[in-house]
């Protein structure tokens, strides 16, 4: 569905991304992962259209996203940035139906979309949709992002750290909210440091470091020593998924 082809991206002579080129597909939970700085965030963003690519291009089914308008591609797909703001004091839910907005909906009919109503309620915000937003917890504003981003009710997902200011159980609850938006076809691309959520949930981990794509695998395919080398860390195994353990002596490469 998302194709990327060859990207990089420089500014003021830093390159802080070199040739990136994978595949993302329909019915996919896809984890960006590797240490800060990686590229990781730059990659979603020009994704998103957010950025422009100084290299290669990313299609979006074929498409060349350079060549979509902004409504094609606001319909397409759903962000969901790092940074989480302050919101004004308007309703929760009325910050909610902003993700109705690329379909020209009027307030009244945005406000009322069951696609909000059951966006809230996936976040477990329903019971605070007539809040002030302004009002809301840092965890709470990070959730409400994520209500207006699934509100678009978009092909496409791409979040960015969604779930680096909740609560195990809340970040939990987000992850199960992803694999259930692949299962029904979405195509949803996370940015995660969170490598036991990662490796849990995700169908497909791309590990980054350095502003390039070192590995596209399953997560069973991650072993210790790429960990030890992309992050410095060691790790241990709960099942299947990867816990970060302790930090190593030598520093990753």
């Amino acid at each position: 569905m998302l194709n990327v082809q060859n990207v990089g991206f420089s500014i003021e002579g830093a390159q802080l991304l070199q040739s990136a080129s994978v595949r993302f597909e329909a019915g996919s939970v896809t984890a960006l992962i590797g240490p800060n700085g990686a590229g990781k965030s730059t990659l979603l963003r020009i994704m998103a259209g957010l950025l422009p690519a100084t290299q290669g291009q990313v299609e979006c089914d074929g498409t060349p996203l350079q060549q979509l308008t902004l409504a094609q591609r606001a319909r397409l797909m759903a962000y969901m940035p790092q940074d989480v703001p302050s919101f004004p004091p308007m309703p929760v839910r009325e910050v909610a139906s902003l993700g109705r907005l690329p379909y020209g909906e009027s307030s009244a009919q945005a406000l009322h979309h069951p696609a909000v109503a059951q966006a809230l309620a996936e976040v477990g915000l329903q019971d605070l949709a007539e809040r002030p937003a302004s009002q809301l917890s840092g965890g709470e504003r990070a959730r409400l992002m994520l209500a207006r981003a699934l509100a678009v009710q978009a092909p496409i997902l791409l979040a960015d750290e969604p779930v680096a200011a909740l609560d195990p159980a809340h970040a939990l609850a987000v992850m199960q909210v992803f694999c259930k938006l692949a299962d029904q076809g979405t195509c949803v691309v996370v940015v995660l440091h969170d490598l036991l959520l990662a490796t849990r949930f995700c169908k497909t981990l791309v590990l980054m470091q350095q502003g390039r794509i070192r590995h596209t695998i399953p997560p069973a395919s991650l072993t210790d020593e790429m960990v030890r080398q992309t992050y410095g860390v060691t790790t241990r195994r709960v099942e299947n998924a990867v816990v970060p353990w302790d930090l190593c002596t030598a520093q990753p490469r």
